[in-house]
């Protein structure tokens, strides 16, 4: 019953309160007609297709209503306060493996609720551990569930600098019988060819619905001294000269 003026403006306010971490779906359906009742003319009216959802043609010819279909899918992300980051750390030239796991807190579709007290655990790190492709299920908890994940980053030149320096794989998926908590284990690599300080952000989505982000932080320290050039003396006033061969790591 909203009345418009001609080019005038309004704004339909949604509302998304999910319960559970999954993906919903919706459709917000604007039907506009005359305020006077009558039908907007239009010639081809007959020649309309049947199927078309976006009017309604009146019986007496014309156009009765006209409707604006917007699809709304609903994608709830769990909120993650002050997580610590997790911090991998390497000497530059050099490579490390660290295992990292990530509890998906909140509500895990098919899982058991979390309760609201429960606080959110940081990312921990630790050796790297055996693959393990199948999410052990005991008690029905729930059926497998599957994940996407991405390394997502500050900006387009940290982009280039960690993208070919850094591997995530998942490894593991553990579930905790009683909570209901999945929790994923990734191996990760970093390989730093440089001194460097960078975040990034792991962003996990379950295949249903769900965000979960995770910050991270790679620290490539100093690298070790290649060699130690001395150059004696021949003599006061006199040039002494060594020569060393320089090779680079690219073309």
């Amino acid at each position: 019953g909203a009345r418009l003026a001609p080019k005038e403006k309004l704004d339909i306010p949604v509302l998304f309160t999910p319960d559970t971490m999954k993906m919903y779906e919706a459709v917000v359906v604007i039907h506009v007609m005359r305020e006077n009742g009558e039908n907007w003319p239009y010639e081809d009216s007959e020649e309309l297709n049947k199927d078309l959802k976006s009017v309604i043609v009146a019986e007496n010819g014309g156009l009765q209503e006209i409707l604006w279909i917007y699809p709304v899918h609903g994608i709830p992300e769990a909120v993650q306060q002050k997580l610590v980051p997790a911090v991998i750390c390497c000497q530059a030239r050099q490579k490390v493996e660290r295992r990292v796991e990530v509890p998906l807190t909140g509500v895990v579709p098919g899982a058991t609720p979390i309760p609201a007290t429960r606080k959110s655990a940081m990312a921990n790190i630790n050796s790297p551990a055996n693959t393990q492709d199948e999410i052990q299920h005991t008690d029905g908890l729930c059926t497998t569930v599957e994940f996407v994940y991405e390394l997502q980053y500050q900006s387009n030149e940290i982009k280039s600098q960690l993208e070919s320096l850094v591997g995530m794989h998942l490894v593991e998926r553990e579930q905790d019988t009683e909570s209901g908590i999945i929790t994923l284990i990734f191996n990760t690599v970093f390989a730093p060819n440089k001194p460097m300080r960078n975040e990034a952000t792991l962003v996990v989505q379950c295949t249903t619905g769900g965000v979960w982000k995770f910050p991270m932080l790679f620290i490539a320290m100093e690298p070790e001294v290649d060699d130690v050039i001395n150059i004696e003396a021949v003599g006061l006033n006199k040039e002494s000269i060594v020569g060393f061969n320089l090779t680079s790591q690219t073309r």
